[in-house]
Parts: C-alpha cells; sequence; structure tokens
C-alpha cells in the first residue's frame, strides 16, 4: 500500500517551534506516514551574518514580493547557517525522536537545479533598477531518485537550500518555493508551510485577522499581503498549478503544528478561478 506522503516547510522565523514541529513529524513517521522535511533559517542567517559582519539587505520587486539579496558574501552565510547549523540539530531531534533523518541540500545528488538571472528588477528609492550580483535562483528542475530512495527505506529526508546552477554553481533559492517543487515532483498527496503566524492574515498586525481560504491568483502579486507571506503564497500557486490539491499554511509556534494544520488550522490556499472537484462533478453531472 502507497504511504501517504507530506512535504513540509519548516519557516526560519525564530518563533517557530522547531523541536515541536520534528516531534509531530515522527509522530506522522510512527503512524506510518512519509514525510519530507523541508527548512530554511532566518534567524540563524540573521545571527551569523550580524557576528561576521555581512550586511542584511532585501530586494523588492516591481509587484512588491520581497526576497533575501544574496551577494557572495550573504551566499557564503546561507550555506554556512542552514547546512551548518539549523540542519544538524534537526536531523539530532528527529533521530531522538525515534525518526532517522537524513541531512542534504539541494546540491546533493543534483537534487534541485536552479536558473540565475544575470541581472533581477528590483525598487530602490521608487525607481526599478537592475541588480547585477545577486546568487539567488528560481528552480528549473528536481531530480528525485536520491530522496524516493531515502523514503522507501523509512528515511525523513531535511532538505534546504542551496540548489546548483546551469554553472555548476551553488545559488540562494526559496525555501518555500523548494518545498512547493518537492511536492509536485514527489506527487506528494498534500504541502504544509509553517511559519510564525497563524496563517495568511488580512492585516499583519493583528492575528485574529486570519483567512481561513485564501484564493491566490493564477500569475503576478499574490493579493496585499507582502515579505515572506507573499513568498509563500506564490509557492503555495506553484504547488497548486503543479496539481498539488491540499495546500495550508499554518502556524509553526503551537504544539502539533502539522497535525492540526492537516485536521483544518491554518489558511487553506485555492487557486482564484479554479473549480472545485465537486462543482465541475456536478456541472457533468447536469
Amino acid at each position: 500500500m502507497t504511504r501517504l506522503l507530506t512535504v513540509v516547510k519548516c519557516g526560519g522565523n525564530p518563533a517557530v517551534d522547531s523541536r515541536g514541529i520534528c516531534a509531530d513529524v515522527a509522530r506522522l513517521v510512527h503512524r506510518g506516514e512519509s514525510v519530507v522535511l523541508v527548512h530554511g533559517g532566518s534567524g540563524e542567517i540573521a545571527r551569523l551574518a550580524g557576528k561576521l559582519g555581512v550586511p542584511q539587505r532585501t530586494l523588492v520587486a516591481p509587484d512588491g514580493v520581497s526576497a533575501r539579496y544574496t551577494d557572495p558574501a550573504m551566499l557564503e552565510v546561507v550555506v554556512l547557517a542552514l547546512a551548518g547549523a539549523v540542519k544538524p540539530a534537526i536531523v539530532a531531534a528527529l533521530s531522538g525522536l525515534g525518526a532517522p533523518a537524513v541531512g542534504l541540500t539541494g546540491l546533493d545528488g543534483g537534487m534541485l537545479r536552479a536558473r540565475r538571472k544575470p541581472a533581477v528588477r528590483a525598487m530602490v528609492d521608487g525607481r526599478t533598477v537592475l541588480v547585477r550580483d545577486n546568487h539567488g535562483g528560481q528552480i528549473a528542475a528536481v531530480r528525485t531518485d536520491l530522496l524516493e530512495g531515502l523514503l522507501r527505506s523509512g528515511f525523513v529526508p531535511v532538505v534546504s537550500p542551496p540548489a546548483i546552477n546551469e554553472h555548476d554553481q551553488p545559488v540562494n533559492v526559496n525555501a518555500d518555493r523548494v518545498a512547493a517543487a518537492l511536492t509536485v515532483a514527489l506527487g506528494a498527496d498534500r504541502l504544509v508551510l509553517l511559519t510564525g503566524a497563524p496563517g495568511v492574515l488580512a492585516d499583519a498586525g493583528d492575528e485574529t485577522s486570519m483567512h481561513s481560504t485564501y484564493a491566490v491568483p493564477p500569475a503576478g502579486a499574490p493579493g496585499s499581503v507582502a515579505g515572506g507571506m507573499a513568498l509563500k503564497l506564490v509557492a503555495a500557486r506553484e504547488a497548486l498549478a503543479g496539481g498539488v490539491t491540499s495546500v495550508r499554511i499554518a502556524d509553526g509556534r503551537v504544539p502539533e503544528p502539522i497535525s492540526r494544520a492537516l485536521a483544518g488550522a491554518g489558511t487553506t490556499v485555492t487557486m482564484a478561478g479554479a473549480q472545485s472537484t465537486a462543482d465541475r462533478s456536478a456541472r457533468k453531472g447536469n
């Protein structure tokens, strides 16, 4: 019998309870499900960048979606923080909970291939400028054979950036979009994006303003949200466009966050204009 497969993104917000997430992953594994855990590490990246004196900057695209500005020095920080600190802690926590884990980056086995744009558009002081030294990229291809082998053997793959570009060099990629790409490529049943908020908020300053459902447009800016939540919605859209049927954005600060999300907590993301299966079936019956 095929095991239920869930891809979980553990946000890098310092408020997110990574140990609680690991405990919930172990719980799912012990009841016979498979999990791929994708992680970021914005808190550790910020700490290490400050310690090393590397400036932290953000690129804001003309559509309002922001991303980390990754010059060569920041790329080194990202790799050190994710592969050298965050990932070992997650793998150790999972192992201690009886869920054997294997830590990977997108470089391992050529798992994540990305395209690095020679120049990206960003808004600076109200003007659109071209930034040419950003070592960020977008996922272009995913190899799943390594992950599938690990899953068949009962391991929990723990995956993070960077990816590898067309010139066989590491590039930073957004971890939410990594999770979406892996969900699609693996044919996973569901994607859960855990963050430092209850879900998608109508008002970023009011946690009671959470949307129970959020319809993301098929293209362009993902609505009125900004910052990291905008990128989560872009990732959710990519997963939905790739055929994933269940995408939720939920609170990573609470006990049993994955189980709660799968039971209905957080925000269910849908594609604007998409019909439900029930609606399509009803129309066919008519």
